[in-house]
């Protein structure tokens, strides 16, 4: 069976060593890319790139360019790296469409933890069911969404989250069952990643939107038609 393989994206030499080290461990296929630009052809040329962990600091082309680039066309896992802390970058990734976002330092233990989970939750959806409700259809093999026939366009995370939200129809669930669930217990996220992408999603969904319905002061319920 062929190694599934995780493109590494970072200018420094040392950091991109430290995780490839660290991934080739665990079997991973690593690939690096020193810059934006270098990474963006990478990623066109090898067709069976399974996940992307992407710096965001970079020259040629920053991280942020690089994971519109790549949105426009795939919707892989991306996690992102940077040694910036604050909140606004980390909503700006979630907002491009990124599924991870890990300020450095952090351990790399954890990083190739968040890969597997992020890779099995991404594989896991193959072969499985068909959630229909209120004129929304989401098949999990192929997926897909679409709303009234009309296919939408959903990042991997928002995919993730309305296959949730679809699979507990009608029941409260609070922004921490959420977190535990859709990013898994070893994201130390907050309120604000959920509150991010539920937004969008609403957005995505137009007018049904309306069925994820807040519980002020607790998190989300999905009302089934």
């Amino acid at each position: 069976m062929d190694r599934i393989k995780i493109l590494v994206v970072d200018d420094e030499s040392r950091m991109r060593k430290l995780v490839k080290d660290f991934l080739v461990k665990k079997d991973y296929d690593v690939i690096e890319a020193g810059d934006g630009q270098e990474a963006v052809d990478i990623f066109f040329e090898q067709k069976e790139i399974a996940l992307v962990i992407l710096d965001v600091m970079m020259p040629k082309m920053d991280g942020w360019e690089v994971l519109k680039e790549i949105r426009a066309y795939s919707k892989v896992p991306v996690i992102m790296l940077t040694a910036r802390g604050e909140e606004k970058d980390e909503l700006q990734g979630f907002e491009l469409g990124a599924d991870e976002y890990i300020s450095k330092p952090f351990s790399p233990k954890i990083l190739v933890a968040r890969v597997d989970a992020l890779l099995r939750r991404s594989n896991a959806l193959a072969g499985e069911k068909r959630l229909e409700t209120g004129g929304i259809v989401l098949d999990q093999a192929a997926h897909s969404v679409t709303i009234d026939g009309k296919p939408v366009d959903l990042s991997f995370k928002e995919f993730e989250l309305l296959t949730y939200f679809m699979e507990n129809a009608g029941i409260a669930l609070s922004r921490e069952k959420i977190l535990n669930n859709v990013w898994n217990y070893d994201y130390f996220g907050d309120a604000r990643t959920i509150d991010t992408h539920v937004k969008k999603l609403r957005s995505k969904m137009g007018d049904k939107g309306d069925l994820i319905k807040t519980i002020w002061g607790m998190g989300y319920k999905f009302e089934a038609q």
